[in-house]
């Protein structure tokens, strides 16, 4: 017996590394110390910025939006996917990223799929300064289905201390900035694929007026990322008391992770303009409110809470950022009596 009859490729495999090493190696900076194939990443950092760092770190996978790419036989979007939610989730607590690690798994190795995704996880970490300093490639027949792969990834990134941002300052009558998305990010794949494609019977190369491209082009629309310019918020004048990343578990399942007790978040469902996508998938569905707010972003994919007094001036300079964004709410004090889920949606 060998390996290969198992359905492992050990000399494949090892010519797809030596492919989008281009691509890692072109993330790299001086930080990185050694080259790429090792055993283990290894970065050293040296900062006069940073007193008293604290790293922080986040992983996350595609989900089912790496089954949208496999309909579409197009996989240079959900590395950017991946790099950039995880991001977003380090993000929120004020941290910029420093490196990330890839994790790509399949039944038997496909050299296109890995080359795009690998393009795709680059991309996004040049963009954000980031290095991809490494990851893994497994082959597991039997595990994954033939023609389907996971794809999963880790970022670490870092802080000062003292500018932790942790909500602990959030009072009533602060204000609550949404951030617009576009689209669904990573969110409610595996609702949206039974209904289109097991409930309907829909083609991801149906076009849809309603959205104005194909259901698979709008399905794979990139996850976006914050990074530029919410960190120019934090680096100037402005405070912001705390930040959420809408993903999974939609306004409810995040916003409450950074409220204070006593508090809630009222938010008012007029104030933005809701994507097309959101609308579609109701009205087809027949989904109720609670539930689209509960799965999906709804055209929000990050919130920011900040002082009333200072809403006007962060508006104006994240539309210089070309980020288009709302005041979308506000805190108040809780009212056991109305509702003992601290996110309201009026």
């Amino acid at each position: 017996m060998q390996y290969k009859k198992a359905g492992v490729d050990i000399k494949a495999g090892d010519a797809v590394k030596r492919k989008i090493g281009e691509y890692v190696k072109s993330t790299f900076n001086k930080n990185v110390y050694g080259k790429f194939g090792g055993f283990g990443g290894m970065f050293r950092f040296k900062s006069k910025d940073f007193k008293n760092p604290v790293l922080v770190s986040s992983i996350d996978g595609v989900g089912t939006k790496i089954k949208i790419a496999s309909m579409m036989n197009k996989y240079d979007t959900v590395g950017v996917d991946l790099v950039n939610h995880c991001i977003n989730d380090i993000l929120v607590q004020g941290a910029r990223p420093l490196f990330f690690l890839d994790y790509i798994a399949m039944s038997k190795l496909d050299k296109n799929v890995v080359k795009e995704t690998i393009k795709g996880l680059a991309y996004a970490c040049k963009k954000a300064n980031c290095v991809l300093i490494g990851g893994e490639t497994a082959q597991m027949p039997g595990i994954y289905i033939k023609g389907e792969y996971d794809l999963a990834g880790c970022i670490v990134g870092i802080v000062e201390e003292g500018k932790i941002i942790n909500g602990n300052t959030i009072m009533p009558g602060d204000k609550i900035i949404g951030l617009a998305s576009t689209g669904l990010h990573t969110n409610g794949y595996s609702l949206v694929r039974k209904l289109l494609f097991e409930k309907k019977t829909y083609k991801v190369d149906a076009y849809l007026s309603e959205l104005k491209c194909t259901i698979g082009e709008e399905l794979l629309k990139p996850h976006k990322s914050y990074l530029t310019s919410v960190t120019h918020l934090l680096s100037s004048k402005f405070t912001i008391k705390a930040m959420a990343h809408i993903t999974g578990g939609g306004f409810p399942g995040n916003i409450s992770r950074i409220l204070p007790s006593g508090l809630n978040a009222v938010l008012e469902r007029g104030a933005w303009t809701i994507p097309p996508i959101f609308k579609f998938l109701q009205k087809l569905g027949k989904i109720s409110n609670s539930e689209m707010y509960d799965v999906f972003n709804m055209g929000i994919g990050m919130i920011l809470i900040v002082s009333k007094l200072q809403v006007k001036n962060i508006l104006i300079q994240l539309d210089k950022f070309n980020e288009k964004a709302w005041q979308i709410g506000e805190i108040q004090k809780s009212n056991p009596k109305i509702s003992n889920n601290p996110v309201i949606i009026n």
